[in-house]
């Protein structure tokens, strides 16, 4: 990769937020962006603030803060969108902090100075953003979570779910965890299952690497492992038609396996997340 490559970083927290992502780690992030060694030109995101809660609640004003100055601190610009409250005829109050413009607007820009854009979003109002990026020569890709567009999703140049980018997403219960060390908690998608002998394969992703699209985990310079898992391990909401969908998420542990070196076995399978078909 030319040591001149350009790449942008647009997330749209609040849906982020709202969508899975929660406690998304900025770091992770940016290392993800520049896995193909790429400069990173622009890493922007586009945080909601409530400045009327903010004067009430001290506690929330300081976390806000707090964690606006460490994503700084990650070489990020924070656009802040302010939380703005709207009362219907009956009363009812909603509130909005909607920074989709702010980041449709920044990344057409911008653009003309960038060679690949990263969208971390999950949102279909940005597919005319991304055709027109696209169209001034950008690459485009995007990262997701839960309530990603399909639209969105089919017109980039690549898709990335974030849930099973390692570390990306931590795992609330595992504070020490290692991903893809043997006792560790990890996430993946079923490859192989095989319903008649009661077993199959899970794939993984071990390394932030350049080479994302070798996916063949027996390929020497693949960044993904095979890990064997029996239907004993299966919690009983993961049935076959859901391993059958490679868009389902498995959350599990995986440990050396005692029958052949160097093999993974996965351990207390369960659902992370899924998308109906």
């Amino acid at each position: 990769m030319s040591s001149h490559f350009r790449v942008g970083v647009f997330v749209d927290a609040e849906n982020v937020r709202y969508n899975g992502g929660y406690q998304m780690r900025y770091d992770v992030l940016r290392r993800f962006a520049a896995r193909e060694g790429g400069i990173l030109q622009r890493l922007n995101t586009y945080m909601a603030f409530d400045a009327e809660r903010a004067r009430e609640d001290i506690d929330y004003r300081k976390k806000a803060q707090t964690y606006q100055q460490m994503v700084r601190d990650f070489g990020w610009k924070i656009t802040v969108k302010l939380v703005r409250r709207y009362t219907d005829e009956a009363g009812n109050v909603t509130t909005k902090a909607n920074a989709d413009l702010d980041m449709a607007v920044d990344a057409m820009l911008q653009a003309q100075k960038l060679d690949q854009v990263l969208l971390v979003t999950g949102d279909g109002d940005f597919l005319q953003v991304v055709e027109a990026l696209q169209n001034t020569g950008c690459r485009v890709e995007l990262m997701g979570f839960k309530n990603v567009s399909r639209q969105l999703q089919q017109q980039v140049d690549a898709y990335y779910s974030g849930f099973l980018i390692p570390d990306l997403l931590p795992v609330s219960y595992e504070p020490r965890n290692e991903w893809g060390k043997p006792g560790s908690c990890v996430r993946g998608v079923c490859t192989k299952w095989f319903a008649d002998k009661g077993y199959g394969f899970l794939r993984i992703m071990t390394v932030i690497s350049p080479n994302l699209w070798i996916t063949d985990p027996r390929e020497s310079d693949s960044p993904y492992a095979s890990v064997f898992c029996h239907a004993n391990e299966l919690a009983e909401d993961v049935n076959e038609d859901l391993l059958a969908n490679r868009e389902t998420v498995l959350e599990f542990y995986v440990n050396e396996s005692d029958q052949k070196d160097n093999g993974l076995v996965a351990n207390n399978v369960r659902l992370a997340f899924t998308v109906n078909r």
